[in-house]
């Protein structure tokens, strides 16, 4: 039997990894504001711990390590050793955020040990979700909590959205992956995350739509910040596998097109595009 997610652990242990190491600053600005949200519906207080699953390099377990002290404990988790091991280089001598390279749909995580279950855009990729969250509910406290956030739609979100319709006409269009295969967008359906979770036996679900105007790339003018957004999108979006086999010709056309959708947008110092996300939250039943 091939290993659960082993796709998603080559990739991210290669060049997705890598990619987001090398973009993590701008990376993570642009995810702030659904971080922040998302931290918020968790409710950390004083001495919980904390589950961070997929915590990429960081910046959410050490945001929620100051919110439960140094009486509370927060393990970040991910399959990534590059992202792991940026996390690790990033968190001050002081924190008490721990990292761990690790598959949390698999790995053994002490029983009944933590207040929240946490991700920010990190449990979407599981090959098969539901066991996945019935694996991690184990690790939760009876009557712990769940707060999650996930990308809603491809069309809701212009990081996607505005990139692949600009090379339209351009790139020879390939077959839409299935809507549910793991990736980005895998939880775009409500429905769908809610069956997920109530099939690895949590209760008290919900999911609420957040949108948000986050900034992509920078730059210390409005064309740096339009030239940076560009080469971000080739570089951690899916543009870099679509392009990967097509002429230098082609790719030039791609690029003035992606740099010219991008131009539309708002913004002095970032290019501001739409982001929408799902703020979802569950309970582990008390008993």
């Amino acid at each position: 039997m091939a290993e659960q997610n082993a796709n998603q652990i080559a990739d991210w242990n290669g060049q997705s990894g890598e990619r987001w190491v090398a973009n993590q600053a701008r990376l993570d600005a642009m995810l702030a504001v659904f971080g922040k949200a998302a931290i918020e519906a968790a409710a950390p207080v004083m001495g919980e711990r904390v589950l961070d699953v997929g915590c990429g390099a960081g910046a959410s377990s050490l945001a929620l390590a100051a919110l439960v002290g140094a009486e509370g404990r927060v393990l970040g988790v991910d399959i990534s050793a590059p992202l792991i091991g940026r996390a690790r280089a990033l968190a001050p001598q002081d924190s008490t955020a721990l990292f761990l390279v690790a598959d949390a749909s698999s790995a053994k995580l002490p029983e009944g040990e933590f207040d929240i279950l946490f991700s920010r855009f990190g449990v979407m990729f599981f090959d098969d979700p539901a066991g996945a969250f019935a694996h991690m509910r184990r690790a939760l406290k009876p009557g712990g909590r769940v707060s999650f956030v996930c990308w809603r739609g491809v069309t809701e979100n212009d990081w996607m959205r505005l990139p692949m319709g600009a090379i339209k006409g351009i790139v020879p269009s390939t077959a839409q992956p299935d809507s549910e295969a793991p990736g980005s967008f895998s939880f775009g359906d409500k429905g769908r995350v809610a069956r997920i979770l109530t099939a690895a036996g949590f209760t008290d679900i919900s999911i609420a739509p957040l949108n948000a105007s986050i900034p992509f790339g920078e730059g210390g003018t409005r064309d740096a910040a339009i030239e940076d957004a560009v080469e971000m999108a080739f570089e951690v979006g899916p543009l870099s596998r679509v392009l990967a086999d097509q002429s230098n010709d082609i790719r030039a056309r791609a690029s003035a097109a992606v740099r010219a959708a991008f131009s539309g947008q708002p913004g002095e110092r970032s290019v501001m595009i739409g982001g929408a996300a799902w703020i979802v939250m569950a309970r582990n039943p008390a008993s």
